[in-house]
């Protein structure tokens, strides 16, 4: 950030907009879509948050996915690494979005092809945000002593963190079962993929000053 700026500039104010954007459509975004889900058609849980791109959903789905990837391309960092890992996430975060999971039913060669680059995105997408949460956020400048509330700052983004590691550890190990099938009544995917978005958008929140800002 530029030395010369303070914390009322508009230019300041208007990246930390931007990270509280981020941090609210990523926290609601398996909300609107499971409650949104029943509401417009009465359907259940979907086994995936992106199983909601085959429902009513879609739209919800692929504008707040694709929000998330303008809001983290739009924002900056302190340093190249952060400017990296941002638009990193961002690609992979329309990315998701563009190109849909496989569907249940129908399945061709061409929409396997495209289920495989949506799980990529999501997976590297997932595995960026957390590498941020728990690398970048926490950084300290060097000429600074961390203030109490960056300590609280820093114990939140690294539960973030590690909660969307966790998360996707185990959505790979119900993936890799061999009765997995049984399993999908109880939604775990959607849960865990819950988390994950939840946790997610509590550290750029947080990040957006949102809570446990500086005195």
């Amino acid at each position: 950030m530029n030395q010369n700026t303070t914390p009322q500039d508009p230019l300041v104010l208007s990246y930390l907009a931007l990270r509280k954007a981020v941090g609210i459509v990523g926290f609601a975004l398996p909300f609107a879509l499971g409650i949104g889900g029943f509401l417009l058609s009465r359907q259940g849980l979907q086994t995936t948050m992106s199983d909601y791109y085959y429902t009513g959903m879609r739209d919800v789905f692929v504008a707040s996915l694709c929000s998330i990837g303008i809001f983290l391309m739009s924002t900056r960092g302190y340093d190249r690494n952060d400017e990296i890992t941002g638009r990193l996430a961002a690609i992979f975060a329309i990315g998701i979005a563009l190109f849909p999971t496989t569907p249940s039913n129908n399945i061709t060669s061409r929409a396997k092809m495209i289920g495989d680059i949506h799980l990529s995105c999501a997976a590297l997408f997932y595995l960026t945000v957390a590498f941020i949460s728990i690398a970048l956020f926490t950084k300290t400048s060097a000429e600074n002593s961390p203030t109490p509330q960056k300590l609280q700052r820093n114990a939140v983004y690294r539960s973030c963190g590690y909660a969307i590691l966790a998360c996707i550890s185990a959505i790979l190990v119900i993936e890799l079962l061999p009765n997995k099938a049984s399993l999908e009544k109880f939604t775990p995917v959607f849960w865990l993929e819950s988390v994950a978005s939840i946790a997610f958008g509590v550290s750029w929140l947080i990040k957006g000053e949102t809570i446990l800002k500086d005195e």
